[in-house]
């Protein structure tokens, strides 16, 4: 049997923000879709807090391009569901080489549902060196429907 205990969730940052990496000034960022009202730039600078949402339901990628190689230490993802119970699935991929080729960091599934689990935080530790593009595809619910994806923060260090 495969158990997955929730953690402990605050408000709190998880580093102070002097401590993760500045995507504003070490990157682009391309979108598959953007809601006007939750830019994706809501989810990626420290303060802002409406995070981003995708305009139309189904599948979406996020992915930070950056000028120069980066080395990655860690991955920290907020996902928010306080509305619709559903099964969402995101992956994270990097490219050493501009985007030419990626390599498949992690799968995750997540089961969102009222008023007991409507936050997930992912924390990830990794050694990644050299990587030009970080990729993040979410599947807002497996089962299809009318579910955006959205993404409450992403922090990198």
């Amino acid at each position: 049997m495969r158990k997955r205990v929730g953690r402990l969730v605050t408000n709190d940052p998880p580093l102070p923000d002097r401590e993760w990496l500045d995507l504003e000034r070490l990157a682009q960022v391309e979108v598959t879709s953007e809601d006007p009202t939750h830019p994706i730039e809501s989810s990626l600078v420290p303060g802002a807090e409406s995070g981003w949402r995708a305009a139309q339901p189904g599948q979406q990628t996020i992915r930070l391009i950056f000028d120069m190689p980066q080395g990655l230490r860690r991955i920290w993802l907020l996902f928010i569901e306080p509305d619709m119970a559903r099964t969402q699935e995101f992956a994270l991929s990097w490219s050493p080489d501009r985007g030419q080729s990626f390599r498949h960091i992690l799968r995750q599934q997540w089961n969102f549902s009222s008023p007991d689990a409507i936050r997930e935080v992912e924390d990830y530790h990794v050694e990644l060196s050299g990587v030009t593009q970080l990729a993040l595809t979410i599947v807002p619910d497996q089962r299809g429907g009318d579910a955006r994806a959205s993404l409450a923060q992403w922090r990198l260090a």
